[in-house]
């Protein structure tokens, strides 16, 4: 693999977390619930006044215990890595919240839907971007994969599995200190459907252009 293509899935990969972090600061500001994968970050943000970026972190951190406590060993550099990501996408979490919030607050509930569904798009994007450069996992998604493999579930049963688990959580500190769901709404259960479904989508219709792009050579392109 040229130097070329490894700047180009690097720029990508980056260019993922960055929308991936816009989507989830879209659905913040709808106020409908956000997306499974943000849930723990955010209700930990609204309980203690954190930046949804520090929570972000902290919430990563724990993921990467529990992939040490489900693995029964500690990958340094794994984990050192996965931390390294986690950091950029707090980062990310912060700078796009901040600029969602210089845009109109939605306050009528034809507002909170546009954003929302704003959301359901970028987000994906993001994702997409994500995946497909192949470089390292955050934390939550490499426990996907842990969880998938310590159980000998089926990877799709997995994510499930996490993202139920992960809601649950969310749910349960937004009660116990703010008395309400918090994070937690009919948005997350239509996030939840819906951003597999449209990646699946943007997959479908757009991963031969992301390959042409990536790959110098068409021998080089992965199957």
């Amino acid at each position: 693999m040229t130097q070329m293509n490894i700047t180009k899935r690097l720029a990508l990969y980056c260019f993922g977390l960055f929308f991936l972090s816009l989507g989830v600061s879209f659905s913040i500001q709808a106020g409908l619930g956000v997306s499974p994968v943000s849930s723990l970050p955010v209700a930990v943000s609204l309980t203690t006044g954190l930046s949804v970026g520090a929570t972000t972190v902290l919430a990563n951190v724990l993921f990467i215990i529990v992939q040490v406590i489900l693995n029964k060993r500690i990958e340094i550099r794994e984990y050192t890595v996965q931390l390294i990501v986690a950091f950029l996408f707090g980062f990310f979490m912060d700078v796009t919240l901040f600029l969602v919030q210089l845009l109109p607050t939605p306050e009528t509930i034809v507002a909170r839907v546009l954003y929302f569904i704003i959301s359901l798009f970028v987000l994906p994007a993001g994702l997409f971007g994500y995946i497909k450069a192949k470089l390292p996992l955050m934390p939550y998604d490499a426990l996907t994969y842990v969880i998938s493999e310590r159980f000998g579930m089926k990877f799709g049963k997995a994510k499930i599995t996490s993202d139920l688990l992960n809601v649950v959580v969310a749910g349960t500190v937004c009660l116990i200190f703010i008395q309400s769901l918090g994070s937690i709404g009919i948005g997350t259960l239509i996030a939840a459907y819906c951003n597999g479904k449209i990646l699946g989508w943007m997959l479908a219709n757009y991963e031969r252009i992301f390959r042409q792009w990536v790959y110098k050579r068409e021998s080089e392109v992965e199957a």
